[in-house]
């Protein structure tokens, strides 16, 4: 099957489960779908099941998760979509999507806004994480549940054209971004021009020209194959944003009070058992990175650079989140 009819049978498949609904009877079962454009084995895909497994056994199998990975659904745009209308049970997307809809969540993706990714962690992991899924659950018209936090790592840039050492060596480059205007904006401050472009379209941009690159995770620069059209890594470390694991409200509304702790026991724990699997996966990609013919990776040895260079766009989106920054900043 060919990327467009992988696609097509992905949103045939979407309209389907619309019909049937994100939390399907069958039988004695209530069925939970959930979808994520990582594949199985992915850290994220596997918390998720993971956490499936637990709701099965602590309800006596009155739930089961059904999984679809691998974007059989669609981008992270889409399934996030299905999921507000109650056409998928969950989904685990990038906190880029959620921002647009839920503003106070948008501080996370500032660009540095985390000193390393323990900082990150012991964020996410705090009361300003939990306050941050309740801004999501508690939003009038979003109709999500925020059920947990999960690592993505940092994000750099990788490329087909040079290894990137400073924000002068992105110019006339052309990076895809994920679709919020925050981190186009941020890619323009560093000296590319960012293009927003969803994720399934990502491989055959770079191999097709229409972008000379992206920037994501080591991961996901792996598990996508894009370290075979793109092979210069460089660590920018630019962006470090947490992912999220949200349900539907319409779902969630269905299930008894008890029920609904029991998910929400079950995110954090989910929280916790991406974490181990992800340290793993990104020392088995750095592993690929290494082996892989032709593929040079490199370190950004003046951070600071990069650092001022995305000073507008502080000023342009930081300034209403001065006093969640401030918080985030004082977590030792």
């Amino acid at each position: 099957m060919n990327r467009r009819d992988a696609l097509l049978a992905g949103a045939a498949m979407a309209f389907g489960l619309m019909a049937a609904g994100g939390a399907a009877v069958a039988a004695d079962k209530i069925v939970l779908k959930a979808a994520d454009v990582h594949p199985l084995g992915y850290p994220t895909v596997e918390a998720v099941i993971s956490m499936g497994k637990k709701l099965s056994a602590a309800t006596n199998g009155k739930y089961d998760l059904q999984m679809f990975p691998a974007m059989q659904l669609g981008s992270e745009e889409a399934t996030l979509q299905q999921v507000q209308i109650g056409a998928l049970a969950m989904t685990r997307v990038s906190v880029g999507p959620v921002g647009p809809i839920v503003d106070e969540v948008n501080v996370f993706n500032l660009p540095f806004v985390f000193r390393s990714e323990e900082h990150m962690r012991k964020v996410i992991d705090g009361e300003i994480g939990k306050e941050l899924l309740k801004k999501i659950s508690d939003h009038p018209t979003a109709n999500l549940i925020g059920l947990a936090w999960m690592d993505s790592g940092t994000r750099s840039v990788f490329n087909k054209v040079r290894p990137i050492t400073k924000p002068e060596d992105l110019k006339g480059l052309k990076i895809r971004m994920m679709g919020n205007p925050l981190y186009v904006d941020t890619m323009n401050a560093l000296g590319g021009t960012g293009v927003p472009m969803p994720m399934p379209e990502v491989y055959n941009g770079i191999a097709t020209g229409v972008v000379d690159g992206a920037e994501n995770n080591q991961p996901s620069y792996v598990s996508f194959n894009l370290i075979s059209v793109a092979k210069y890594y460089s660590f920018t470390r630019h962006l470090m944003i947490p992912e999220i694991v949200v349900m539907s409200k319409k779902v969630y509304n269905s299930m008894t009070p008890d029920e609904q702790k029991m998910v929400m026991k079950l995110g954090f724990e989910a929280q916790q058992e991406e974490r181990v699997l992800w340290d793993k996966k990104v020392g088995e990609a750095m592993e690929t990175m290494k082996k892989t013919p032709g593929v040079q990776v490199n370190e950004v040895q003046d951070p600071s650079a990069f650092q001022k260079a995305v000073k507008p766009v502080w000023d342009k989106y930081g300034a209403k989140y001065t006093k969640m920054i401030e918080r985030i900043s004082a977590v030792k």
